[in-house]
């Protein structure tokens, strides 16, 4: 694998330009470390004297589903506790009797559950945490598990759930313990932020509450109704420990050898799960978008504040692309221009 820094650097610069982000840091590697990285940009733009580091802290948001909800799966199921195609009814007394019984960890993990796509959880349920969790695991299934492919995030909030039901402990807990600490991702951590931390964090959307930007608080809504703890999002991280995370995804010896989850649930994630059904999905990874040849193998996950993770097994290297692009807007095409630009270049 060529790197072509110079191509990269002039891309991210470019969207730093035109505010498509602030800032950006990135980093290119394979299962032995890093093999390229960079920053540019300010970490706020009202702060020229601030650019953004190699360690400044993200709020990751949906990749809270990879780190923290996919890998403590991939743990109960290399631990024995949890079968993927077992109704979750014939073991979960809390959704026993309710539509949600008839689907498995396998429908959830990909989007093909048939659960409701409605996100907003305080208009439904109410802002007490038990009164959230009892709707969301017994309300009406949208459609019967395995009929379609439908991204919601209620399959990471479910399944965070679940990890806690069988491991007895909160799901904050379980991801330090059985994936952040051993792999050595000292600084990936659910929110809020102490004040020191958050001071480094880069800066998401304005609070309408505060008319502030967030910063070390979580970005999404369901994240900070739940006290920040939640399959959905609420994970903060910084470049290095995304690059750890993926390092181990890469290197079955090692993998083999830590606690956590190990190679055989990372190749049986990394493998199409839908069959006919589109779009395709493996175990809450996905195919990266056909502008690069499915034969290529890249796995992308993305979050919504404007940070991505790639990674193929055949060409044996990752990718990791994090910027505050909330600052600016929701709108997702300009910065889907630049992912796309940036991962082809990676992987070329």
């Amino acid at each position: 694998m060529t790197l072509d820094i110079d191509s990269i650097d002039k891309l991210l610069h470019d969207g730093v330009r035109d505010k498509v982000y602030p800032g950006a840091v990135w980093a290119i590697g394979d299962a032995t470390g890093t093999k390229a990285n960079g920053a540019v940009g300010l970490l706020d733009p009202t702060e020229p004297d601030r650019p953004m580091r190699l360690d400044t802290i993200f709020d990751v948001a949906s990749l809270t589903k990879v780190l923290a909800v996919w890998a403590s799966i991939g743990t109960l199921v290399e631990d024995g506790k949890l079968q993927l195609n077992e109704p979750l009814g014939d073991f979960w007394p809390e959704v026993n009797g309710h539509p949600l019984g008839q689907a498995t960890a396998h429908h959830l993990l990909t989007h093909t559950a048939g659960l409701p796509l409605r996100a907003n959880l305080k208009n439904l349920y109410g802002s007490d945490a038990q009164d959230i969790r009892d709707g969301v695991l017994h309300e009406a299934l949208r459609r019967p598990p395995g009929e379609a492919v439908e991204y919601t995030d209620r399959a990471a909030l479910v399944l965070g759930y679940l990890a806690e039901y069988l491991s007895g402990q909160r799901l904050d807990q379980l991801a330090e313990k059985r994936i952040w600490h051993p792999l050595g991702m000292a600084e990936t951590t659910f929110s809020p932020l102490p004040a020191g931390a958050a001071s480094r964090c880069a800066p998401t959307e304005v609070n309408d509450a505060t008319g502030l930007h967030l910063q070390g608080t979580a970005h999404d809504f369901s994240a900070r109704l739940l006290g920040g703890v939640c399959g959905i999002a609420g994970t903060f991280s910084v470049l290095s420990d995304l690059a750890a995370f993926l390092r181990h995804m890469l290197d079955p010896a090692a993998a083999a050898e830590r606690p956590g989850f190990g190679s055989s649930w990372v190749e049986r994630s990394l493998q199409i799960h839908t069959g006919e059904l589109t779009p395709e999905r493996g175990l809450f990874w996905h195919p990266a978008p056909s502008t690069v040849p499915a034969t290529d193998d890249i796995w992308v996950h993305y979050g919504f504040t404007g940070t991505g993770m790639w990674i193929s097994p055949a060409k044996e290297s990752w990718a990791i692309l994090l910027t505050n692009k909330l600052y600016y807007t929701r709108d997702r095409e300009p910065l889907t221009v630049v992912r796309n630009a940036f991962r082809n270049t990676a992987f070329r």
